[in-house]
């Protein structure tokens, strides 16, 4: 496994045991992938560093006490059930609501946490259709810009509720447009995998 490892996210300390599932969970991606295109070809080859310790760097941000967890178009589960194999060990009540419409994968996210024996459950439906969850974090990668993804994390998330968003290295300029319709208070942390982005942590989202 070739670049970043979970050794070097901060804050991080997993067991041998944990480290086992994700290295189930990379099994996993690799033989739905050519089916369901779970991953990029080009990103397939290093998914250890660039989707799964990318997806770890979150954890050690999300308050200990957040107990329901939102991911938003989770697709292969990044970083939806890399955040709940790790909260299986360190937070076992944690729960995860991981929400993807595409059938198939959704399918593969079902079987993930069966096989893995995780605290998670999937809605196979559109976010624009969700009930409100009240969720006490909310999380999404790669799937809109900040802007709508604040417009969701307001209609599904806690009062006291902390969202965190993985954002390239537009983020400021995302910040910027996201700040003419909501009011929120935001930490801004390099991203380990790649100096250029960052990981938004947001919380008290107002509409402006």
């Amino acid at each position: 496994m070739n670049g970043f490892d979970l050794d070097d996210v901060p804050g991080l300390n997993v067991s041998r045991e944990t480290v086992e599932r994700l290295k189930a969970y990379d099994q996993l991606v690799r033989k739905w992938n050519p089916t369901i295109n779970l991953a990029s070809k080009q990103s397939i080859s290093e998914l250890w560093s660039r989707h799964i310790v990318d997806s770890a760097q979150i954890f050690p941000h999300i308050p200990a006490s957040s107990n329901l967890c939102l991911d938003v178009g989770s697709g292969g589960g990044f970083p939806g059930i890399v955040l709940a194999t790790i909260s299986t060990e360190h937070v076992p009540t944690r729960r995860f609501i991981l929400v993807e419409s595409d059938q198939r994968k959704a399918a593969f996210l079902r079987e993930v946490i069966r096989s893995l024996k995780l605290r998670a459950e999937v809605r196979s439906e559109r976010i624009e259709s969700l009930e409100k969850i009240g969720a006490d974090f909310f999380t999404a990668r790669a799937l809109a810009p900040l802007s709508k993804l604040l417009a969701f994390a307001h209609q599904h998330l806690s009062l006291q509720g902390v969202c965190i968003f993985p954002k390239g290295e537009n983020h400021l300029e995302e910040i910027k447009v996201a700040q003419k319709l909501f009011r929120f208070e935001y930490q801004s942390i390099q991203s380990l995998t790649d100096p250029r982005s960052a990981i938004l942590r947001i919380y008290g989202i107002e509409n402006a």
